[in-house]
């Protein structure tokens, strides 16, 4: 048995191996990821594309790591004695032991407030509803002017140039010369998009920038050029540094291209695209006029052969025939029908004379004459009859009127009352009397009464009335007794 050993030994026993491998997941699970501060020394970039550097500080150093899928996206290129900013986790090499740094993001260290002034700049402009989708509007699909707002000295512009002389030479460009980078190009920028906005001469305009730091590009990231390009009347597509460079004036533009020579390609189409399309066009368009034109001429010759069989002519000729029958079958119907009618007439014409009123207004005629001659008769007959016995009548009348009576010297006496006086006794003196005579009236006083004997009788004689049964006034004279 081995020195200090024992059959009940219960010692974990580490390799260098397992303990690397321990202290590695110690590492990795123990610290969060952070951010490292840092002078770069010591880099080497193999062939496999990954980076291997130190970063020190005045006290110490640490070795770092960063794998070629991450500085893919690095905005730069890092070299010895740079002061950078990198995130990433702490870990630990395992065949060396070596303790050392994974870098997934690095920027130099300038970058950290350019930042944090853009991430602050971007929730700002967001929350106003600046990169809202609903208020980009949609480029020309063919734009008659195309304006660039560039640099004019820098490569962005030789860029976009050759481009769109490649794909569309018709198509005017009008530079807008512009400081990009620097203190005063944001203002400088801002101010240029408002002139092309003023000016319309354009139906697009491209931002356009070449790649740089983020300190490069920082003047696409002022609000000020932001609010230029959310108030430009004319639509604009961004086309600045490279493609994973991302700036404010890419989230407000109507469009954003990954680069400059990207916004070309988006803002154009391929005139030789065109032209193809064009070509292949023409053919459908004329290869459907040819098939048009075979239908309409088999459809044209079929309606000459349908023609042919039905002509108009002897549907005509067979229609005026017909009309010719229906007209003589129309004549004789008529001919019949007047011929019943007039016949009907004449009947009927018989029948109204043997029962015309006219003969029975001739008889009737007749009678009313004969009974006209007849009552003509009778009442002459009947005024000879009432003369003769009117005559009569009034010689009787004149034999016993009083008038008569008077004639012979008689009087009629009556009082104011009217009644006839036939008795001295009921009269009194004074009284008023009237006495008719033959002709004319007396009107007399009594001045004396003398009463009748009474052994003499009196001689009745009979009371006269007026013939008016009134007192007669006309040719009264006053006379007294």
């Amino acid at each position: 048995m081995a020195f200090g050993s024992s059959p009940a030994d219960t010692r974990d026993i580490y390799t260098p191996g397992r303990l690397n491998r321990e202290a590695r997941i110690l590492l990795e699970h123990g610290l969060p990821s952070l951010w490292l501060e840092g002078e770069i020394s010591n880099l080497s970039r193999p062939s496999s594309g990954h980076w291997y550097f130190s970063l020190k500080d005045e006290s110490a150093q640490l070795r770092c790591a960063m794998f070629r899928q991450r500085n893919l996206a690095a905005r730069f290129t890092p070299r010895d004695g740079m002061h950078v900013l990198a995130r990433g986790r702490i870990s630990l090499y395992e065949p060396r032991g070596d303790y050392q740094f994974i870098a997934e993001h690095i920027e130099e260290a300038g970058e950290g407030v350019l930042r944090q002034r853009f991430e602050a700049l971007k929730t700002k402009l967001a929350a106003e509803g600046l990169f809202d989708t609903a208020r980009k509007r949609p480029l020309p699909r063919l734009p008659r002017r195309i304006g660039i707002i560039t640099s004019s000295t820098g490569a962005a512009v030789r860029d976009v140039l050759n481009i769109l002389r490649r794909r569309f030479r018709s198509i005017p460009v009008l530079i807008y010369p512009v400081q990009v980078q620097g203190a005063a190009a944001a203002g400088r920028i801002a101010a240029m998009i408002h002139l092309a906005g003023r000016r319309a001469e354009c139906d697009v305009l491209i931002l356009a920038r070449g790649g740089g730091s983020l300190e490069d590009l920082w003047a696409f990231n002022e609000e000020i050029v932001a609010r230029a390009i959310a108030a430009s009347p004319i639509p604009m597509i961004s086309g600045i540094g490279h493609e994973v460079d991302f700036t404010i004036a890419d989230f407000v533009a109507d469009l954003r291209a990954p680069t400059p020579s990207g916004a070309a390609e988006l803002v154009v189409p391929d005139s030789e695209e065109w032209v193809r399309n064009i070509i292949a066009l023409t053919q459908r368009a004329r290869a459907a006029v040819r098939r048009a034109l075979s239908q309409r001429h088999d459809r044209l010759a079929w309606l000459q052969r349908r023609l042919a069989q039905l002509h108009p002519g002897v549907e005509l000729r067979q229609r005026a025939q017909r009309l010719d029958e229906i007209e003589q079958r129309l004549l004789r119907s008529m001919r019949t029908h007047i011929n019943e009618r007039r016949a009907g007439m004449l009947h009927l014409g018989a029948v109204l004379r043997q029962h015309s009123p006219a003969m029975r207004l001739a008889a009737a005629r007749g009678r009313v004459d004969a009974a006209c001659a007849a009552m003509s008769s009778a009442l002459r007959q009947r005024l000879e009859s009432c003369n003769a016995g009117f005559e009569i009548a009034a010689r009787t009348l004149d034999a016993v009127s009083p008038l008569a009576t008077l004639r012979r010297g008689y009087a009629i006496v009556t009082n104011d009352a009217g009644r006839v006086v036939t008795d001295a006794r009921d009269l009194a003196r004074g009284a008023l009397l009237h006495a008719r005579l033959a002709r004319g009236t007396v009107r007399a006083r009594v001045e004396h009464i003398e009463e009748p004997a009474p052994s003499a009788p009196l001689e009745a004689s009979p009371e006269i009335p007026s013939p008016s049964g009134s007192r007669d006034r006309s040719g009264d004279r006053n006379a007294k007794t």
